[in-house]
């Protein structure tokens, strides 16, 4: 068995109790003048609580039997008030550092011990002292399991509150990292949609003057090269603007709507018109029907994306833009484009327009569909298709 190493704050404390209760011995201080055992007898029990005294963190229900035995034989010396004072610190340290059953046992049994000394002592002596001898008692039993119950308690609140702000802390910083992430996924997706149509037709128009030996046409792609690329770049200053801190312009920049579709469906037919793609916008939607911001914004959103896919990726023909609203009153996104490999000038993609879209409907808890599908009756075999519903709350609801 692994003797446990003392505090030192315990053994400063034994220490001085040791020298105190020799120092009151060698001066002739008792607590009882008449005793059969001689005076050095009274050092023994001073001795083991002051021992005892060492493990009163360690072993606390350990310490409290032993130093009760040793009070209990301090009574048949002539005593010394040392040995009373270590022991009324046993019962503090054990309601303090002892499990929680005995701190809840060990004020109980202190009390019961109390009132039956008291009633013991007042049969026995029939006088009032017996009531002086249960409030002695009293003082060294119930005195100090009362304060180490108050202690404990404050320390249990105080540990509680502890963790209690450790736990407040940890879902903060839950909170603030998933606030963090889901603002870059936002910016992210900003980014890709306000820049990635420009940057999609200067790629497409660089490669055909490349390609293409024709002084007219090279002067046609730097010239739309030019209008993209002063489009793309003004994008992203107000986009760098809004994001850094202490600037200028302040005032919140328009999000767009549907009501800017043309200007970029006319955008998007001068830049496929070297690859042979023609756009065509199918508006039926209820013009009473007010449509929140959000919702808007995510359409809008999305036919930017669809249309800068087709004009990456696409073969001739007709880009088809429809909006509609279903008998539930969602509004329907459908952009269609003839699917398979062009073999003019392309642009290369990285799969995130998907994922934007994706993530900008899931955010309203619409539907998404994108694929390649058979065409209608008449016309290309296959068309790529890209269809969203999104789901028309009422204005006073809040949207995320």
């Amino acid at each position: 068995m692994t003797v446990p190493r003392p505090h030192r704050d315990d053994v400063v404390l034994a220490s001085a109790a040791l020298l105190g209760g020799v120092l009151l011995w060698s001066l002739g201080l008792y607590t009882q003048r008449e005793s059969s055992l001689p005076p050095w007898a009274t050092l023994v029990p001073l001795t083991v609580l002051c021992v005892q005294e060492l493990f009163r963190r360690s072993l606390p229900l350990t310490t409290l039997l032993v130093g009760t035995a040793a009070l209990v034989a301090d009574l048949f010396t002539h005593g010394n008030l040392i040995t009373v004072l270590l022991f009324t610190d046993v019962v503090y340290a054990a309601v303090v550092y002892g499990p929680p059953s005995a701190a809840r046992r060990i004020p109980v049994a202190a009390g019961l011990l109390t009132v039956a000394s008291t009633v013991a002592f007042l049969v026995w002596l029939r006088s009032p002292e017996g009531l002086l001898l249960g409030v002695v008692i009293g003082m060294i039993t119930v005195g100090p399991a009362a304060t180490g119950v108050i202690i404990r308690n404050h320390r249990d609140a105080a540990e509680t509150a502890r963790l209690r702000a450790e736990q407040t802390a940890l879902l903060a910083e839950m909170d603030r990292v998933q606030a963090v992430t889901a603002e870059r996924g936002r910016m992210a997706r900003e980014l890709h949609d306000m820049v990635a149509n420009h940057l999609s037709a200067i790629a497409i128009h660089s490669t055909a003057a490349l390609s293409l030996d024709d002084p007219a046409v090279t002067r046609q792609a730097l010239g739309v090269i030019r209008e993209n690329s002063v489009a793309g770049l003004t994008e992203m200053r107000r986009l760098i603007g809004l994001l850094r801190e202490g600037g200028d312009d302040r005032e919140p920049a328009a999000a767009p709507t549907l009501s800017g579709l043309e200007a970029l469906i006319e955008q998007a037919r001068v830049t496929g018109a070297a690859s042979g793609l023609t756009f065509t916008l199918l508006d039926g939607r209820d013009p009473e029907l007010r449509l929140p911001a959000p919702v808007e914004m995510a359409a809008y959103r999305i036919v930017q994306e669809s249309l800068t896919n087709a004009l990456k990726h696409a073969d001739p023909g007709e880009v088809r833009v429809e909006l509609a609203h279903d008998p539930g009153g969602a509004l329907t996104v459908g952009v269609s484009s003839v699917h398979g490999d062009r073999s003019g000038p392309r642009a290369p993609g990285s799969g995130s327009g998907l994922v934007g879209i994706r993530e900008r409907v899931a955010l309203l808890d619409g539907e998404v569909a994108a694929g390649p599908v058979p065409g209608p009756p008449g016309g290309p075999a296959k068309i790529w298709c890209v269809r969203a519903v999104l789901p028309v709350r009422d204005d006073k609801e809040p949207f995320v």
